[in-house]
């Protein structure tokens, strides 16, 4: 599922804030399942140092939703609708670091491990820097 603002295909994103767990936060983000969103698992954990401060992204995966479940959710922003499309058309319409964390998220979600990014760097492990933030 991505959301399309103004024809801007983009993964859906919001923050996770002091004391929140991911899981959360992803409930946020898209809203309108009648139990909440039926996540799966973390599949990639991306970490990338900015010159003020670290980035931390959490790509988490769900169960399968059908089209029907997938219709009923609305993301954050109301500008921007919710749409299920195939995976090659998401993947070629995402900036750079959108489409490695995809990809590995997807991967990862293919293998039953997590994924960790840390600078563009896909590796099997968590670091101690990933562990730290």
């Amino acid at each position: 599922m991505v959301a399309d603002l103004f024809g801007t295909i983009i993964v859906p994103t919001g923050s996770v804030h002091d004391g929140q767990k991911p899981a959360e936060a992803a409930q946020d983000v898209l809203r309108g399942a009648p139990d909440g969103l039926p996540l799966l698992r973390r599949v990639a954990l991306s970490c990338v140092q900015m010159r003020r401060r670290k980035i931390i992204t959490h790509v988490l995966a769900t169960e399968p939703m059908t089209r029907e479940d997938a219709g009923r959710l609305s993301y954050r922003d109301p500008r921007a609708d919710v749409r299920v499309l195939p995976t090659m058309h998401v993947v070629d319409s995402l900036t750079a670091g959108g489409r490695q964390r995809v990809l590995a998220a997807l991967q990862a979600l293919a293998t039953g491990e997590t994924a960790y990014i840390e600078g563009g760097v896909v590796r099997r492990s968590i670091s101690a820097d990933l562990v730290q933030g």
